[in-house]
């Protein structure tokens, strides 16, 4: 290579780094008029001079305080050199370590007391009493809640042991009615009678009188006939408002009569339904477990049944039931 070669060749590299060296878009330096400069001195000048409220003192005393109770005492002593840290440290004292014996280091502070500011202007104890109603007060309330879930939890226990308990009773009257028709002590029976004009054979429903059944499931009966009665009223006020006047023909046979319609089944009302009963007043005003441990033993004495076994036994002895409560047969 020549030296004219080669010094054209260093001539290009010159080129090509001052070319990669190049930069461009540099943004100017923008220069600060002289009005711009006396009307920013103006604004530094008017918040500078401006009266702060009381409001905006207060504010910024609070976060002054508030950052330098943010930072450890130590550090801050340590850096300001003082005195005090300075002896603590020639006799041995170390940041993060608790003064006194190595025993009792677990509970030891590591960190000064504190200062707490009053901002209010009470007396030195009235804090200390302050916080003793608000822990009192807070104590109470938390009692009261504690105590009225409790009573809530009680409630609803004691209210579905009570609708448990009615279901059971309402069971032992049905199995009472059921046994005693079988033994035959309900009086129930049917007959046939003809009315004085023979327009409409009825077959009638006859029930011995409510008082002669027993007390214990009495009330099913009765709650029983009066729904039936309701019920018949609101039927015959219904009816009697869109009911059309009918041909009775005496000369009409029964099967001519019943493809009519013309025969009903009448209903009779037992006789002392309208009366007042003391008895099952009385027997209905007993708490829910003394009417179902009446109609269990009811059931034991009468049949030999045992209500929660489920089934009857051959003597009154009842060998093999295993006791007269349901905690028995848990």
């Amino acid at each position: 290579m020549t030296s004219y070669q080669a010094a054209s060749h260093s001539s290009e590299e010159d080129d090509e780094d001052d070319y990669m060296n190049m930069t461009f878009g540099e943004e100017t330096k923008t220069v600060e008029t002289s009005l711009q400069r006396r009307q920013r001195l103006r604004r530094e000048g008017e918040i500078k001079g401006r009266v702060k409220s009381k409001a905006e003192q207060a504010a910024e005393e609070r976060a002054e305080r508030e950052e330098a109770l943010s930072q450890s005492l130590l550090e801050t002593a340590r850096a300001k050199k003082s005195k005090g840290f300075a002896m603590m440290a020639k006799m041995g004292f170390k940041p993060g370590v608790a003064l006194g014996s190595k025993e009792n280091a677990e509970n030891a502070r590591l960190e000064p007391l504190r200062p707490e500011m009053k901002e209010d202007r009470g007396g030195i104890g009235l804090d200390s009493e302050r916080k003793r109603r608000l822990n009192e007060a807070a104590e109470g309330v938390e009692k009261k809640r504690k105590v009225d879930e409790t009573e809530f939890r009680d409630r609803v226990r004691r209210e579905r042991e009570q609708a448990r308990m009615e279901k059971l009773v309402y069971a032992g009257m049905k199995v009472c009615e059921k046994l005693d028709e079988e033994k035959g002590l309900d009086g129930t029976q049917e007959t046939n009678s003809d009315e004085e004009d023979g327009a409409k054979k009825k077959r009638t429903l006859s029930t011995r009188p409510l008082k002669s059944i027993s007390v214990v499931w009495r009330g099913l009966i009765r709650s029983r006939e009066e729904a039936e009665r309701d019920r018949r009223m609101r039927h015959d006020l219904e009816q009697s408002s869109t009911r059309l006047p009918t041909y009775v023909d005496d000369l009409d046979d029964e099967d001519d009569k019943k493809a009519m319609g013309k025969t009903s089944v009448a209903y009779v009302q037992v006789e002392d339904l309208e009366e007042e009963d003391p008895e099952l007043d009385e027997f209905n005003a007993l708490e829910v477990e003394e009417r179902l441990r009446r109609l269990v033993e009811y059931l034991r004495k009468e049949h030999n049944y045992c209500f929660w076994c489920k089934c009857d036994y051959p003597d009154e002895n009842m060998d093999g039931c295993p006791g007269f409560t349901e905690e028995d047969h848990d």
